[in-house]
């Protein structure tokens, strides 16, 4: 990192190299309360903002992110990306950790090469709680995605 500007600052803190952070919240209020700065940092500083999101809440996470960020403007030039569950986590009925280590890698790759300095994902994993085919390999999944993540890029 560069300086103090370079700082990423979820709900107060300071992330380091560290950057993969779970987060439990009492309500979709207090989710917003904290991911909406967050989310706002990174798109000011032209960093990607890739969610995965509920796909009965997507509307109303584009409606809460509009109070904060041009969301057309962003999505017209590749800076957001909002996808549902079901396009990602579970593809094919299912979650398949390894396919989504792959698509996380991809995506990872993708912003660079799109000039995004920085990817920022924000993960929804409520659908984790459900009892859905593949979902016990999340455990094994998160220690995976861990291993992998580049040491100083996402932040997921």
């Amino acid at each position: 990192m560069n300086g103090t500007q370079d700082l990423i600052r979820p709900a107060g803190s300071i992330l380091d190299r560290a950057r993969h952070v779970c987060a439990f919240f009492h309500g979709r209020e207090e989710e917003y309360r904290v991911l909406l700065p967050f989310i706002k940092e990174g798109i000011d500083r032209g960093e990607k903002a890739f969610h995965l999101v509920d796909p009965r809440l997507r509307s109303d996470h584009l409606e809460r992110l509009a109070r904060v960020v041009d969301v057309a403007r962003a999505e017209h030039v590749g800076q957001l990306e909002v996808r549902t569950w079901e396009a990602v986590y579970l593809r094919g009925g299912h979650f398949d950790q390894d396919a989504m280590l792959v698509f996380i890698a991809d995506a990872l790759k993708r912003g660079r090469a799109e000039g995004f300095p920085l990817t920022r994902f924000v993960a929804s994993m409520n659908w984790a709680v459900e009892d859905r085919p593949g979902v016990f390999d999340i455990v094994a999944y998160e220690a995976r995605l861990n291993a992998m993540l580049p040491k100083d890029d996402p932040v997921i």
